[in-house]
Parts: structure tokens; sequence; C-alpha cells
């Protein structure tokens, strides 16, 4: 800690009394970072990572700058450096919110209440035109594409859990529905990675798989995360803590079931697939974090339940 904290006051060039890791969530290297009289907090990719994909820093703080100054409840970019500057990597930092995660929320302000605030943000989101979204020279990823990307990472997770992901695969890809308009998505929008005061969310973070695509994935993220905890599925950030049924979800939003039917599937395989691909990091000691050894029937629990959303059978 010493030398994050040092080579970060050497970039800032004003005193830095302390930097200490964020023990909560398990998305990567946080920490928070200690001034005279304020608090901010730091942001580092994985040592010796390519900087790209989930690890590039310095277009997370583009975006998540890009979203602050549109109006948005994200926090306001301090400092950041494409530069291998803080510990030989690139960095950012951002202002600490005065809010609480949902675990601390939940139970004392009504769920509509609190789905409401995170839907309104998902509406407020996808209005930002593209072009002030700090990532608008990007292209919009087609939900084929999406199904591949989450295919690859389920093609490494443990066989032993995904040997029904491949029908499930192939059933997203048959029935995709029609695209429309694209906008940014968050990719990983849940009540777990948002703080609240009261039911209102006042900071929405963890921006890693942020990219320009169809609407209904955040929404279905959110319904997902949210519902899993009525699958058993306890361990997963976010989930169980604001359960409303989909269809209310939906109708706060706007949307076809149908359609969010399918999105919900994808949204199943997809967490399944990170879950497992996270699984076989840490235990091949390449990213070491035991939660996913909890999260195994998680895997083949969400596989089976994309399945039947579609009404997938066995295939020979």
């Amino acid at each position: 800690m010493e030398r994050l904290r040092a080579d970060l006051e050497a970039v800032l060039g004003e005193p830095v009394r302390a930097v200490t890791p964020i023990p909560e969530g398990h998305s990567g290297f946080s920490y928070w970072v200690e001034f005279a009289g304020r608090r901010a907090v730091m942001r580092l990719p994985p040592p010796g990572a390519r900087i790209a994909g989930s690890a590039d820093i310095p277009r997370q703080g583009r975006l998540m700058d890009a979203l602050n100054r549109a109006g948005l409840p994200v926090p306001a970019l301090l400092a950041a450096s494409d530069q291998p500057v803080v510990d030989g990597r690139p960095f950012y930092l951002v202002d600490a919110i005065d809010g609480v995660r949902i675990e601390l929320v939940s139970g004392s302000v009504p769920d509509r209440e609190i789905a409401a605030s995170a839907v309104g943000v998902l509406r407020r989101l996808q209005s930002v035109p593209l072009e002030r979204t700090g990532i608008g020279d990007e292209s919009p990823v087609p939900l084929s594409q999406e199904v591949a990307r989450w295919s690859w990472l389920m093609e490494r997770a443990p066989a032993e859990l995904t040997g029904d992901a491949p029908a499930l695969a192939r059933r997203l890809l048959a029935t995709a529905p029609p695209e429309g308009r694209p906008v940014l998505v968050h990719a990983d929008y849940h009540y777990g990675n948002m703080l609240f005061r009261g039911g209102q969310v006042v900071a929405l973070l963890d921006w890693e798989i942020a990219q320009l695509g169809q609407p209904l994935l955040d929404l279905a993220c959110l319904a997902v995360v949210a519902q899993s905890s009525s699958m058993g599925e306890h361990q997963v950030p976010g989930g169980g803590a604001v359960i409303l049924p989909e269809e209310e979800l939906l109708a706060m939003y706007g949307g076809r079931p149908d359609e969010f039917q399918w999105y919900l599937a994808l949204t199943y395989y997809k967490y399944a697939s990170i879950f497992g691909y996270n699984l076989m990091l840490h235990r091949r000691g390449k990213r070491p974090d035991p939660i996913y050894e909890e999260r195994t029937t998680t895997i083949v629990n969400f596989i089976a339940e994309g399945r039947r959303l579609l009404g997938a059978v066995r295939e020979a």
C-alpha cells in the first residue's frame, strides 16, 4: 500500500495520507484514498493485465467523466492517467459518494421505491446521446456478438457445470428478437453496483464491461440478479435485496414481455458464464477468490433457468 500511496502522491502533487483496499465486492482493484479532510476512490487494473476490455481503466474513467458531466449519478472524475504511473499501472481517481450499499437499505425502504429509482436512472442513462457517453466512437454490439462473447467465457468454465450451455446458446441465437436503436449499456446493472440514500440511487458504479447495445440488456440484469435469491442463490451480490415481479419491473420501464423473456434468458446465460470463467481462474490460481466455489450451483441453475425461459428441451 505504501508504494501505491507514494506513487499517487507524486502524480497528484499533493499529500496522500493513506491508501487502503475496499473490501466489498469481487470486481477488481479498488482503494480508498485519504486526503486531508476528504476521501476518494482509486481504481487500478490487475497487475500485469493488458489494458483492454474490463481492465481498460482509462476507458472507464473517460466514460464516468462523460456521464457525470451529463448529470447522471456517477462519481466525478478527479484524476486519471493512461500511463503506468501508480505501481506500474494506469489509474483513475473519483469522488467518494455519500451513500450506502443495498444491504443497508433493503428492508427499510419499500422495494417498489428502490426499483423505481433504479429504473428511472436507467431511463436517464439510455437517453444520453451516444456521442456524449465517452465511448460514442465504438461500434454497437449486436445480439449475436453478445451471445458469442459469453459463449467464449462459458467454454472455459468447468465442463462438469456447463453441459447444457451450448444448447442454450443455440436457442438464444435462433430466437433473438429484432434489434432497435442502440444505447449506452452498463452491462452489469444491478442493485449491488449502486449506492443509495434512502430509496434513491445516488451512485452507479463498476463500468468495466459497459458498451453500446440494446436497451433491455440492463433491465434484464436488474431483474435476474434481484430474482436470484428465489433460486437459492443468496451469494450473488445484490441478489434478493429488492424483489419485484418481472412484469412489474417491465411495466415501470416499458417494453414487450415476449422480448424481455429472451433478454432474461440471455442474462442468465451471461452470469453463468462470468461465474464459471471466474471459477476457472480461481481454481487455476490466476485470480484467487473462493467466493466462486460457492457459485457452482448458481452456474447450473442459471443455465437451466435460461433454457426454461426459452422453452428449450434437452437435445440429443
